[in-house]
């Protein structure tokens, strides 16, 4: 082997070689680190006290500065000079700053539902076409899942720009039912049957109280709104499990529902 071959790989390629390895080195148990205090933020007696939007929110903000810390040390390990680094730091800031103003904007956003908590991690929300259980509440994004188990990655300024309905901060729901009967049908009845028919279902609150009034006197027949009270989590439950047990009991009781009938006049042109 030349002499010029094994003085370059003796003097410059061995030592970038072990930089490299170091600074591989550094990444892997700095990232590592700071994943492991991301978690540990999130589970101190600090932090406690605080919903999981905060924790989540600290969690990631500290993660990306360890990790920033980490890859600049890096950097220095493979023979940057330290002036460099800074100045292409300084140049890369300006020019990333330009870049992400979506997403400097969604930490801010993150921050603000952070302070102002219009929703928490577990809360069923709809904001917009967006609807669904709140997952997590990240730095950038929030993730949601939907009713039919689809995920969902926002970003926080959406959310806090969008008018956010939370279904969930609240203990108790009402439950709507609009109904409609024929003209003949004796109300008091319709009344005490629907009544009966709320009583029978655990899951509806006795306190608020349900309720039954006529509230149209429609082409058809009357219509008559059911409104009860439930736990936030058992909604659908309820909602569904009564439009069958409504059916039900009109049936038994003999209470007919209005049926829309069109009568239609044939002239026979023969006559």
């Amino acid at each position: 082997m030349p002499e010029f071959i094994t003085t370059f790989v003796n003097e410059h390629l061995v030592d970038y070689v072990l930089k490299f390895l170091l600074a591989l080195l550094i990444l892997i148990i700095g990232f590592a680190i700071a994943k492991w205090i991301g978690k540990r933020i999130q589970k101190s007696k600090l932090l406690s006290k605080t919903d999981p939007n905060t924790q989540n929110l600290i969690a990631n903000i500290v993660k990306t500065a360890v990790r920033v810390v980490v890859l600049l040390t890096a950097v220095m390990v493979l023979g940057v000079p330290q002036s460099a680094v800074i100045a292409v730091l300084g140049s890369a800031g300006l020019a990333i700053g330009l870049a992400l103003q979506g997403g400097l904007s969604n930490i801010a956003a993150g921050l603000v539902i952070m302070i102002v908590k219009p929703f928490r991690v577990g809360d069923f929300i709809i904001a917009g076409d967006i609807a669904g259980v709140v997952q997590e509440i990240g730095l950038f994004y929030t993730k949601i899942t939907s009713p039919d188990n689809l995920g969902i990655t926002a970003p926080n300024s959406t959310l806090s720009g969008a008018t956010v309905t939370n279904l969930s901060s609240e203990e108790t729901r009402r439950v709507d039912f609009d109904l409609n009967v024929t003209y003949g049908t004796d109300i008091d009845l319709v009344r005490k049957v629907l009544l009966a028919v709320a009583q029978s279902n655990d899951l509806v609150l006795k306190d608020p109280a349900s309720e039954v009034f006529v509230h149209q006197h429609g082409q058809y027949g009357l219509g008559v709104k059911l409104r009860v009270w439930v736990k936030p989590s058992d909604y659908w439950t309820v909602y569904f499990d009564m439009w069958e047990d409504v059916k039900k009991a009109f049936d038994k009781f003999g209470i007919e529902i209005p049926v829309t009938r069109i009568n239609v006049l044939l002239d026979n042109p023969n006559e």
